[in-house]
């Protein structure tokens, strides 16, 4: 996933594994490896037509993405926000 093993180099990852973990609990039983990559599949699956997002104005992601009336939600990065303190 990452180079250095760091966890801030690839926050995508991180959290996708974060998800699997907690919310589908992937790594609590001892499967085998096509069990898993079963339940890894159906995961997705469910994450991205049945689970509403805070992000996405509260619809899934294959639901945000099909429309076109509403805008995805942006943050500030924690750069912008020093760029402006340095100016001062």
């Amino acid at each position: 996933m990452t180079q250095n093993s760091d966890p801030y180099e690839n926050a995508v990852a991180e959290r996708v594994n974060g998800i699997l973990k907690h919310e589908f609990d992937i790594d609590k039983h001892n499967i085998s490896f096509v069990l898993r990559t079963k339940i890894v599949d159906e995961s997705i699956k469910i994450y991205n037509e049945m689970r509403p997002h805070f992000s996405n104005h509260y619809l899934t992601p294959n639901q945000m993405h099909n429309q076109s009336e509403i805008r995805m939600k942006t943050y500030k990065s924690k750069n912008q926000s020093k760029k402006k303190f340095a100016l001062v």
